[in-house]
């Protein structure tokens, strides 16, 4: 699809080989000019950056994802999916619907916070945590005006209005809008600055009492993780340390990215297990065999490497419901395909919900069947690629992969979910969002 927006020139396509050439691309990498409207809230960090600041930022943040490092955030995965587990339960009495959502959402923020930054928010027992509310509900009781849009509902909305992408007409034409954003961007300005001096202090204090932190124990009995915000805060490019502003851009990045995504990404697949008994069936049946009856084996990251159909029905659900349904690139420079050349300047957005729904690639898309990957890759597969592909693929996928790995098996482990509720309404946000929530029912297992 060709689209003209005054001297800008838009092509969108859903088309595999097309879009497999574009990320393949270690050229094309700059992202598309409507990102530029996040870095109010975002900064220019890795998300958003390209070039010289890219590489050198990839560079130092691939390390706080390393498999060791991995393997020691499951005592965080596990302890935070206890407290998830308390709140299910209080929901759980096998005839009521609800929205799973916002549950997920404090719980995915319990964890990205205390691995990657180092700090513990009590999210899902805090309700005044207003980061969540700034980030993922319309509605809060908690700050000074009385409803705002989310932010990530206003940034969408802005996208598809051309005419709004210049700061002055905006302001000009929706000053109430603008005021909310300013707010809310506070909010988790706040939070972020908060998060990074109350890390800043602890590494000062650690490291005058010791020099190998990863030797020590924090309060709570564990070792003390190399978080990406400590990795960030004893890091230097050129020999220069990361100025405050270059760490706060790339906190505010995991803080969403790494938050919001993955409880999108569980809540649509606890939505579709509910109404897929069988699926749900198989899948309790793997996690028993990997773990036994009672979940009592530690989590390892080998154990869940093992569990092949949990994998499928992850990348399914994905391939149904990607957490990001939209990516976007800027064409610096012609860019020649096999079926001709794609003019520099072209802003190139590739349309991912709807390539992995495309019927010419994907046999019955509308039907939730994990075992359709079973003789399909999971590297270089550009009929799956929720997590993008190529040089700009996410940094953070085998994070989210095995943080929704043990979620599932301790909820599917504790609960029977039933298929109650309304059908999922979604709608193309920065993250898929549906518009009625995703709605289920849950019912206690007997352990017995």
């Amino acid at each position: 699809m060709r689209i003209w927006a005054f001297n800008r020139l838009l092509i969108g396509s859903s088309d595999a080989e097309l879009n497999e050439q574009i990320l393949s691309s270690s050229t094309h990498i700059s992202k598309q000019r409507l990102y530029g409207l996040l870095k109010n809230w975002l900064g220019v960090g890795l998300l958003f950056s390209d070039g010289k600041k890219w590489h050198s930022r990839r560079k130092i943040i691939t390390p706080a994802f390393h498999f060791k490092i991995l393997e020691d955030f499951l005592q965080v995965f596990n302890r935070q999916s206890k407290v998830l587990m308390d709140n299910l339960a209080a929901k759980a009495d096998g005839k009521t619907a609800f929205d799973v959502y916002p549950l997920m959402s404090c719980y995915t923020l319990d964890i990205i916070a205390e691995t990657a930054m180092g700090t513990p928010v009590h999210a899902q027992t805090n309700e005044n945590v207003l980061y969540t509310k700034a980030v993922s509900t319309k509605y809060s009781k908690f700050v000074l005006y009385f409803y705002y849009f989310r932010m990530t509902e206003l940034s969408a909305w802005k996208f598809v209005r051309i005419h709004l992408n210049n700061s002055l007409v905006y302001t000009i034409l929706h000053p109430r809008k603008k005021l909310r954003e300013i707010q809310l961007i506070k909010i988790m300005r706040d939070f972020t600055k908060k998060v990074i001096e109350e890390r800043r202090e602890t590494l000062l204090k650690s490291s005058g009492q010791q020099s190998d932190e990863s030797s020590t124990e924090n309060d709570v009995g564990f070792k003390k993780r190399s978080a990406l915000l400590d990795v960030l805060l004893q890091s230097t490019i050129d020999g220069k340390p990361l100025t405050d502003e270059d760490i706060r851009e790339e906190v505010d990045t995991f803080m969403f990215e790494g938050h919001d995504t993955t409880a999108t990404a569980l809540s649509f697949t606890l939505y579709l297990l509910a109404r897929n008994p069988r699926v749900q069936n198989k899948l309790l049946a793997e996690i028993h065999q990997v773990y036994g009856s009672d979940l009592s084996t530690p989590f390892t990251l080998m154990n869940l490497n093992d569990m092949k159909y949990m994998e499928w029905v992850i990348r399914e659900s994905l391939r149904m419901y990607p957490a990001v349904p939209i990516i976007g690139r800027e064409i610096k420079t012609d860019f020649h395909y096999s079926n001709g050349t794609i003019p520099a300047g072209t802003e190139f957005i590739l349309n991912i919900f709807l390539a992995l729904n495309d019927p010419k690639f994907i046999k019955d898309p509308e039907v939730f069947r994990p075992e359709r990957f079973a003789d399909i890759s999971p590297e270089y597969n550009f009929n799956s690629i929720p997590f993008s592909a190529g040089p700009r693929n996410c940094i953070g996928q085998k994070f989210a992969m095995y943080e929704m790995k043990l979620s599932l098996a301790k909820i599917l482990h504790n609960f029977e979910l039933l298929p109650m509720g309304e059908p999922v309404q979604p709608t193309v946000n920065i993250v898929l969002r549906s518009v009625n929530g995703m709605q289920l029912a849950m019912k206690k297992r007997s352990l017995a």
